[in-house]
């Protein structure tokens, strides 16, 4: 199978939108991502997936912590500004959740530690332990087949 039709097949599942973050000595750094999951309750552990070539990866290793941050659906600019597509000379200005920094307005914030790492094919899949969170009440921005989307709710018949 070719490249395209993998990529083309993975698109066809809905995700929200996420923009990861971490600190290293001071200073704030963040990508954005959609390959985030829950994986356990007690204790409560999540996994990230980052590429070998994100610079962010070396960012994570070296701090040993992490922050998820799923992006409101009026948040699509951070998501292109933290994916590399901006440069408009806009920073972030971060909040900050248990010493990490956070993408203020986020739907959902999730600070982590690191408590273990594993290399699979082209990607480093960090397990992280929740250490806080903090949640606001506003719909998600989601990606679909390559373009940002909205909630619509739909009614039951």
């Amino acid at each position: 199978m070719e490249d395209r039709m993998f990529r083309d097949a993975m698109g066809k599942f809905a995700t929200g939108v996420n923009v990861l973050t971490t600190e290293v000595d001071g200073e704030s750094y963040g990508m954005t991502a959609n390959a985030f999951m829950s994986v356990s309750l007690s204790p409560k552990l999540i996994v990230i997936s980052i590429g070998e070539r994100a610079k962010f990866l070396e960012r994570v290793k070296e701090s040993g912590r992490f922050a998820v941050n799923v992006l409101a659906d009026e948040q699509q600019h951070y998501s292109m500004m933290f994916a590399g597509q901006l440069n408009d000379g806009e920073k972030c200005v971060f909040d900050y959740l248990d010493g990490l920094p956070v993408v203020p307005g986020s739907i959902a914030q999730i600070s982590c530690n690191v408590v273990n790492d594993h290399i699979e094919g082209d990607h480093t899949l960090f397990i992280g332990e929740v250490t806080d969170i903090r949640l606001e009440e506003k719909e998600p921005l989601i990606f679909y087949r390559g373009k940002y989307r909205a909630l619509e709710a739909m009614s039951l018949v």
